[in-house]
């Protein structure tokens, strides 16, 4: 059973009041749109995006919302904007920071609407609304009003779970001050039960500067907001959210998810919701940060795939396994190659999850029938060679002639190949056909060019040579010519692309133009 099935089966048992009273389950998600955002936060909308589809597919009502976070501060500023510019706006809500490109109608909404359309191409069906919106109309206003009634009951909380100590005068709640429109800046003093009492201060925080304000303000309404680790659990109560995951940052022991689970039992008075945890999400062994500017964004790493295969990224491993995503190394080819290989299973109806994960890595575009693939590798190797045609050599290699969906496929696989090869292959897999004899290709041994005079004479007399012919051909040489197998397959692929190594010798060679080949041939034998 897949990861997803097994935790929709548990969902249904554990909250099966809920489900059979016939109230519809929340499942919730969030991101801060402090900046581009990377691929790591797809983690959390593949998890909850899929359960919910799952639910679904089950017969359980369940709705999956997304939360993007407008009302926190700036508190950081990616290191591709510019900074003097921004500075004035440090410690303001992003909603009240004006946008990159001046067209956007905030901050937030101009890094949102980039991850927006990569969550909607993944067709995790995310419902979404901004966190500005629950505080004006009110919703939060409950929870504010409990946090500030309660805040000896918060700190102890804080203290027995994370082991934070706050003085005795911290109220949990940052308002917005009224004359500078600051809201990470601001400490509240006071509390009578209907308004605040607050001072926006000059050296609060070291990204922000107060104005020294003082005032008075009702907290209700978007004129404050709580912070995160209270925040958290209030709206699990205010969205009455009944499944949300979190990363590993906040599952540990005595994180913030510990602390939101004792706040929402003994202060906002609601049972927490059932909980995912979930493992980082790495680009080359590494985590990312939104706001510090670094790694791979989500909107990169999804145009770089087609849908399915990305979906298959985010998808394929358990909440609790890491996903390390290396866009210059082997990832990309392998994913091709997996994707494969659990297409040929649910063709030929094998009994395994991978028949499954077949079926969820596709929304709408299942294919109607079995379609052959062309394998990624091969199709990256063949569209760096400008005379080859591709539908006709990948027919040789299925036997026939492609079909539609398979001519589809192989330009949509080249169209990605290509692109993986402009912008992060490795070498192993760039292979340019020089135009003239490479200098390395100059001084080859008497054995290399023995061994190639044989190959010439092969090529002067066969007709129409296929890659398992001249598979044979090459090993048939090696024998005869006692030549190394290494010094043989160097040689061929120093006079053609100037390098130690290459595709598949035997496939290279027989798609390669016949006159080019025996020209280059001869050049090398000759000097």
């Amino acid at each position: 059973m897949l990861w997803v099935d097994k935790i929709a089966a548990d969902v249904e048992r554990r909250l099966s009041t809920k489900i059979n009273s016939g109230k519809e389950l929340i499942v919730r998600d969030e991101k801060t749109a402090s900046g581009r955002v990377h691929i790591g936060s797809m983690r959390g909308v593949a998890i909850h995006g899929l359960l919910t589809s799952v639910l679904n597919q089950n017969g359980i009502e369940a709705k999956f919302l997304y939360e993007i976070n407008d009302f926190d501060p700036m508190d950081g500023l990616p290191a591709y904007l510019d900074q003097a510019k921004y500075a004035q706006h440090m410690g303001k809500r992003l909603l009240d920071v004006p946008s990159p490109d001046g067209k956007a109608k905030n901050f937030a909404e101009y890094y949102a609407a980039e991850f927006i359309e990569v969550i909607e191409k993944a067709g995790f069906g995310a419902n979404f609304y901004r966190l500005s919106d629950v505080y004006k109309s009110g919703k939060m206003d409950d929870s504010i009003r409990l946090a500030l009634e309660n805040p000896k009951k918060i700190r102890e909380i804080y203290k027995e779970i994370s082991g934070s100590d706050k003085p005795d005068d911290w109220l949990p709640l940052n308002v917005v001050c009224q004359s500078c429109n600051k809201i990470g800046t601001t400490k509240v003093t006071d509390f009578d039960g209907e308004m605040v009492t607050y001072t926006c201060q000059e050296h609060a925080v070291e990204w922000a500067t107060g104005c020294g304000h003082t005032g008075k303000v009702s907290p209700f309404g978007g004129n404050a907001s709580l912070p995160w680790k209270v925040e958290w659990p209030a709206k699990f109560k205010a969205m009455e959210v009944s499944i949300e995951g979190a990363g590993k940052d906040h599952s540990t022991k005595g994180g913030s998810r510990d602390v939101a689970n004792k706040l929402s039992k003994e202060v906002f008075n609601i049972k927490p919701p059932y909980d995912i945890p979930y493992e980082f999400f790495l680009i080359g062994g590494s985590k990312m940060s939104s706001s510090k500017g670094t790694g791979s964004s989500a909107k990169e790493v999804s145009d770089l795939l087609p849908t399915k295969i990305f979906r298959l990224l985010l998808i394929s491993k358990k909440p609790i396994q890491t996903i390390n995503f290396d866009p210059t190394g082997d990832t990309i080819p392998t994913l091709f190659d997996q994707y494969d290989k659990i297409a040929n299973d649910y063709w030929s109806k094998a009994e395994s999850d991978t028949v499954r994960l077949f079926e969820l890595s596709h929304t709408d575009d299942m294919p109607s029938e079995e379609t052959y693939l062309p394998r990624f590798s091969i199709v990256a190797y063949l569209s760096q060679m400008p005379h080859i045609n591709m539908v006709e050599e990948f027919s040789k290699l299925k036997g026939s002639e492609l079909n539609s969906l398979e001519i589809t496929e192989l330009e949509d696989r080249t169209v990605f190949a290509k692109k993986w090869l402009e912008q992060y292959a490795p070498e192993k897999y760039i292979f340019k056909l020089q135009d003239t004899l490479p200098e390395a290709a100059k001084n080859l041994s008497a054995k290399q060019k023995e061994a190639l005079s044989l190959l010439l004479t092969f090529l002067e007399d066969s007709v129409d040579i296929s890659g398992e012919d001249m598979h044979a051909k090459l090993h048939d040489i090696k024998v005869a010519t006692e030549i190394e197998p290494r010094d043989f397959f160097e040689s061929i692929y120093l006079m053609l692309l100037g390098k130690n190594s290459g595709p598949k010798a035997g496939w290279f060679l027989s798609v390669l133009d016949k006159k080019i080949l025996i020209d280059r041939t001869k050049e090398a034998i000759s000097v």
